[in-house]
């Protein structure tokens, strides 16, 4: 049976989800001592699919596992797709001892998206992480970058347990910090040798910097990260219909059909994993 379907995102667009397709490790870059950002892309070169920002793609080692992961590239980058993968299991065990030319499959796009294209769209954005959680923000962030004039003012917090934890730090000196109206707020949890930027856990400092309202909040951390950013952003004002974030756990088989991600009638893979903040008060308690 065919699961070709018409892409949500890109209409007139269609790929069956459900085939894994092989892949070719083109590029790994070390980002910290636990973090690999893998290029990876068909042994003819380019990409496997088209996608929009926070979408996730199935990753696997045949032999081994498979598991879900966010997109860390944005759809504006034409020519490749990567995955910022932090090394805490079997399969990313292996994923991490993998080099250049070796070979995983890969299927997708799974998951909604950030609504860059309306929600989004001519506001100012607040971006919010911690740790690992940059890897689905940078797609966000790097489309908006990739399409300035038709976003406002951008303001970047990003914290880590320590300066080598920071995810993509190059891409964040280099590239985001000399963008136009873009502004980043880096943090890390304590006092370090040699770092002279702020120190202090994100939700703290989140409430230091003390954002007005006039944007929309976007988030994505740690859940216990989460839930002190959205106490100090609706101490500032802000209602939970302006912040959005992602619900990236415990996500199997990406079509809704397992069950592993159900909350009551929600599929984290399939209604998710974008959520406005007010969608997820909706979700019953369990989460």
């Amino acid at each position: 049976m065919m699961h070709d379907h018409e892409c949500t995102c890109h209409p007139g667009y269609y790929h069956d989800t459900l085939i894994p397709h092989i892949g070719v490790i083109t590029d790994i870059r070390q980002e910290t001592p636990d973090v690999k950002t893998f290029r990876i892309e068909p042994p003819e070169g380019g990409k496997f699919f088209e996608h929009m920002p926070g979408q996730c793609a199935m990753i696997c080692v045949p032999g081994v596992s498979e598991a879900m992961f966010s997109i860390t590239s944005s759809p504006t980058n034409k020519e490749f797709q990567e995955f910022s993968i932090k090394k805490c299991g079997e399969l990313t065990d292996c994923l991490h001892s993998l080099q250049v030319g070796d070979q995983v499959t890969v299927r997708g796009p799974y998951g909604n998206n950030f609504p860059v294209e309306t929600d989004l769209k001519g506001k100012n954005l607040l971006f919010i992480a911690g740790g690992i959680a940059l890897a689905p923000l940078r797609s966000v962030i790097n489309y908006v970058l990739d399409n300035r004039d038709n976003y406002g003012k951008v303001d970047i917090l990003y914290g880590s347990r320590s300066a080598d934890d920071l995810v993509q730090l190059k891409e964040i000196q280099e590239v985001w910090m000399n963008t136009k109206d873009v502004d980043v707020y880096l943090t890390i949890d304590r006092p370090q040798e040699g770092w002279e930027g702020n120190v202090g856990f994100v939700p703290t400092y989140l409430r230091e910097l003390a954002f007005d309202t006039n944007r929309i909040a976007v988030l994505c951390g740690p859940p216990i990260m989460i839930k002190f950013c959205l106490q100090a952003l609706q101490e500032m004002g802000f209602q939970k219909e302006q912040i959005w974030t992602t619900l990236e756990l415990r996500m199997k088989c990406g079509v809704g059909k397992c069950g592993r991600c159900n909350i009551g009638s929600k599929y984290v893979c399939k209604d998710g994993p974008v959520f406005r903040c007010d969608q997820i008060d909706e979700l019953p308690a369990e989460y």
